[in-house]
């Protein structure tokens, strides 16, 4: 049996649900096809930038689970910087913490509501016609037409190489791992991200080990790495992990983890994110913030983008779409993976991030990059700073990735 409908989307994540809320909402019909059951949980970090949190107000979902935050406490080595949110015009100055059981819970029952079917428990891969064109999603229970197929799929795999949306092998990606204990300190109102971190041997690691409050007596304990730095493919996650917790557990107060940590990949680039009949969000596009891990905010606004452009024509909607995202986030996601070929060299690491949280004016900065604040239309000193960064890294850029591996 074959069925008919505007919209396919193939995850049930917040990229693909915000697709489904936006687009069921104007009347147009949607299948969700999701491999998960109802509330399962998605390894994460848990924090909602300013920027999500804009992404979820549009959506008109309400944010009573979640935990307010304040602001981001950045530390590099005996620096401490505790800066609030800024104050914009675009975007909201708090944050929150929302574990993703119930954040993912809460955007697909919008989507429901909203009219959406949402089949849990379903995998769905693309049907590719003779000519190339993506005509709909197969399922075990049957074929379903679409005139516009969205991957939400998360991190590349079956779906993506269908589509060839597959991480480009020539860009870094990074891994993540987390986990929840309790801590008296459970309710603080910032973020805080310790962005000096070493292995148990003592090597720098370039990316950041995080403490995130969840409001409800735990905290989100975890560190990020980037693929740039040397030895990557022996770091183990689990052994990092512990040699952060041995940092903070008498500052956090911290007890056992309450459940098995759990790692993941970060994807940060993608070979193509769109095609005809189909366009890929949110982090099967690759967009992932290659400076600190985090992808809530464009999936949210990747997938309502895709929802809006179809409704507005389904036949330049892949095109249109693809376009877009690029011209509001390409230039900064580029600089970040520059960025990351910086700080994959030990001593340039060191002495940037150092310099990162030097200064109260270069925290500033530091802080809207860290809180997905920054794209193509950043006004001020951030905007510009982001701007010469790019100009800057591009021509060190072929230096750094030939010299990435060395010592």
């Amino acid at each position: 049996m074959t069925e008919r409908v505007d919209i396919a989307v193939i995850g049930g994540g917040p990229a693909g649900a915000a697709t489904a809320i936006r687009a069921a909402r104007a009347g147009a019909s949607v299948i969700v096809v999701e491999k998960g059951s109802h509330g399962r949980d998605k390894i994460c970090g848990d924090g909602l930038t300013p920027r999500a949190v804009a992404a979820l107000n549009e959506l008109a979902i309400p944010l009573d689970g979640a935990h307010h935050i304040d602001g981001l406490r950045m530390i590099a080595g005996r620096q401490v910087r505790e800066l609030p949110w800024p104050e914009t015009g675009r975007f909201p100055s708090h944050g929150a913490v929302w574990p993703r059981r119930r954040l993912d819970a809460a955007l697909i029952d919008a989507a429901v509501e909203a009219g959406a079917d949402v089949r849990f428990e379903t995998a769905g891969d693309p049907i590719v016609d003779d000519d190339g064109r993506v005509s709909g999603v197969r399922t075990a229970q049957g074929d379903i037409e679409a005139g516009l197929v969205v991957a939400a799929t998360g991190a590349p795999g079956a779906v993506a190489r269908t589509l060839g949306a597959e991480r480009d092998p020539n860009e870094p990606f990074g891994l993540a791992i987390r986990a929840y204990v309790e801590s008296p300190r459970h309710d603080d109102r910032h973020l805080e991200a310790c962005l000096t971190i070493r292995d148990e041997h003592g090597t720098w690691i370039p990316g950041y080990g995080w403490m995130f409050p969840c409001g409800d007596g735990t905290v989100n304990i975890g560190v990020g790495a980037l693929s740039t730095m040397k030895g990557f493919k022996q770091l183990n996650l689990n052994r990092l992990l512990d040699s952060y917790r041995s940092l903070v557990a008498d500052s956090w107060e911290i007890g056992p983890n309450l459940e098995r940590p759990r790692a993941w990949r970060l994807p940060m680039s993608a070979v193509k994110r769109h095609g005809p009949g189909w366009v890929a969000i949110g982090d099967a596009a690759g967009l992932v913030n290659p400076m600190n891990g985090e992808g809530i905010d464009y999936g949210l606004e990747s997938g309502m983008l895709a929802a809006d452009l179809f409704l507005d024509d389904p036949a330049t909607a892949p095109e249109r779409y693809d376009r877009q995202i690029g011209e509001r986030f390409d230039g900064f996601l580029r600089t970040g993976r520059r960025f990351a070929f910086v700080i994959g060299h030990p001593w340039l690491m060191r002495t940037g991030l150092r310099f990162a949280v030097g200064t109260q004016r270069i925290a500033d900065i530091t802080l809207q990059v860290m809180g997905n604040l920054v794209d193509s239309s950043t006004p001020g000193a951030a905007g510009r700073t982001m701007r010469v960064a790019d100009r800057t890294l591009a021509a060190a850029d072929p230096i750094l990735r030939k010299t990435r591996a060395r010592a």
